[in-house]
């Protein structure tokens, strides 16, 4: 089934219209990442809105819509209310979650037709990758193990973290990363314990561990990896709780498979780290969906009971963190199947001590 198709089956009692507003939803309907525009998706028609600078790239690039132009004399309220006029649009379902109070004002002012919340139901196809987007998947997990293997033949000691930052940036360009998911986290030593830290001009030193978490676009799909390397050398306390987190890791891949919770999963790898003594550094959910965006729904934390199904795609990601001290976290992405999963991340998992 068409992306677009998906997009139509939930046209009946409920909306008779999708109004597309996020770069996401556009791009999963037309199969065409532009920056810019709105959609709106009916039974008799859909057309898609973009002004001067991204026309030309929407009118060869876009499938199964009309393509029209926004600008002064056509702004956007007035084409969705053609269309809602000439596709006979009465309820029109939007995506809640994308849109600022501003916008949302905007468009129940000046549309005729009844705006009715149905972002869940838009993105819930989402969820299920394509063998097309698993594909993107696979191939953008490739460049950051590429960028990760290069990366760790450039760290050392005496460099900041920024310093890092900017060569794991060049190293995932380099090879062939088209955006970045996310910027890259870069952290050092004591900052380790920091789950979402952001790099400074901390000097590298010898025993620190060096927490790496990124990823890369490509084709309007993300890859995520987190890697923790020693540098110089390794306390005891430091491989104990390395090889504690590596082993949560490995116990939640084991249980992931269509037909279980994310809960589920989130339960086998945090019992291994609270068996461990560990239990309260260990804050985080242990992963989240991933494909267009880098954080998507559904997750693998205590939360999550959705029942994962066949082509989803998770990170695989327990975490310790010691305040102050040190932390780790080993990161993967997994794809969901029937009996099992597949790791899509390649790079080695051991201790690497620089």
């Amino acid at each position: 089934m068409k992306n677009i198709e998906k997009y139509l089956s939930l046209l009946g009692e409920t909306v008779d219209g999708l109004l597309l507003t996020s770069r996401y939803s556009r791009f999963y309907g037309s199969e065409c990442d532009i920056a810019e525009g709105v959609a709106i998706v009916t039974k008799k028609g859909c057309r898609y809105f973009t002004d001067s600078r991204y026309i030309e790239a929407a009118q060869k690039g876009i499938v199964g819509f009309e393509v029209l132009e926004t600008n002064r004399c056509n702004p956007y309220n007035k084409l969705i209310n053609d269309a809602i006029a000439q596709f006979g649009v009465e309820r029109l379902g939007y995506e809640e979650g994308y849109l600022t109070v501003g916008e949302f004002n905007s468009f129940a002012d000046e549309l005729k037709a009844e705006l009715i919340p149905l972002g869940g139901k838009i993105n819930s196809f989402r969820a299920v990758k394509e063998c097309w987007e698993l594909e993107r998947m696979r191939k953008a997990q490739e460049i950051t193990d590429k960028a990760f293997s290069e990366i760790i033949t450039r760290l050392k000691a005496g460099m900041t973290e920024k310093q890092l930052q900017v060569e794991l940036i060049y190293c995932l360009y380099k090879n062939g990363g088209e955006g970045l998911s996310f910027d890259p986290i870069v952290v050092s030593g004591p900052n380790t314990s920091l789950p979402h830290g952001v790099a400074t001009d901390r000097v590298i030193q010898e025993g620190d561990f060096v927490t790496m978490d990124f990823g890369v676009l490509l084709g309007g799909y993300c890859s995520d990896m987190t890697r923790t390397v020693a540098v110089g050398y390794a306390t005891e306390e430091m491989k104990q709780v390395y090889e504690t987190v590596l082993t949560a890791q490995q116990a939640g891949i084991a249980a992931t498979k269509a037909g279980v919770t994310g809960q589920q999963i989130d339960a086998v790898a945090r019992r291994v780290i609270a068996d461990a003594g560990y239990g309260d550094y260990f804050g985080h959910g242990y992963g989240h969906s991933l494909g267009m965006e880098v954080h998507e729904p559904p997750n693998c934390n205590p939360n999550g009971v959705t029942v994962m199904t066949a082509g989803m795609v998770t990170s695989a990601e327990p975490g310790i963190y010691l305040p102050g001290k040190f932390g780790v976290r080993i990161e993967d992405v997994v794809i969901f199947t029937e009996d099992g999963c597949e790791d899509i991340t390649h790079s080695p998992k051991n201790l690497i001590i620089i």
